[in-house]
């Protein structure tokens, strides 16, 4: 008596052009199908004795060749396009600009400054909201104060460091939602 993989195997090279046709019909490309029954063929092969258990032997491996298609599919979309890779290299051509660097790090220059100019207070709490993302309940509890007196706070320390940044600060919570400080 033969082995299931050598039936199975067997089976696979009678109905081999079936196969194709089926699949072709199914997947659209030629190089697909051509890969997909040479994995196929490949699994078929390195099958068990207890991985055949099976009433439609076709069906059977008519599904495992879709399933290898599947896979196939799944990795190709894995890869990056070359649009995809130009994309990237724009971004990061900008990002390695000595200019903007120069910017960045004057930037952070100033705000260390109006951080320092800050009350102890008031930077400890900007950094905790900003920084830590810490919930202005949790800040206020830390600090034994009201929600509103960290809001109002939390609201001077931005505008300070607005100013000396020379940039608009804009209420995102509140009353005033949206609209500058």
């Amino acid at each position: 008596m033969s082995s299931p993989s050598a039936t199975m195997l067997g089976l696979f090279m009678e109905s081999r052009s079936e196969l194709r046709r089926r699949l072709r019909r199914r997947l659209g490309s030629d190089d697909l199908v051509n890969d997909v029954l040479q994995e196929t063929y490949l699994r078929v092969e390195r099958m068990d004795d207890t991985a055949y258990a099976t009433h439609n032997p076709q069906g059977y491996l008519f599904r495992m060749a879709l399933n290898v298609a599947a896979d196939y599919r799944q990795a190709d979309a894995r890869y990056i396009t070359g649009a995809e890779i130009d994309e990237l290299m724009h971004i990061a051509d900008e990002a390695l600009d000595p200019a903007r660097v120069v910017q960045a790090r004057l930037e952070v220059g100033l705000l260390e400054h109006a951080l320092q100019e800050l009350s102890p207070r008031q930077r400890a709490i900007l950094l905790a909201a900003r920084v830590n993302e810490m919930p202005m309940q949790d800040i206020a509890e830390q600090f034994g104060i009201s929600v509103r007196m960290v809001g109002k706070e939390l609201r001077k320390a931005l505008e300070h460091c607005g100013t000396r940044l020379d940039r608009k600060v804009i209420q995102r919570f509140g009353p005033g939602a949206g609209s500058e400080s």
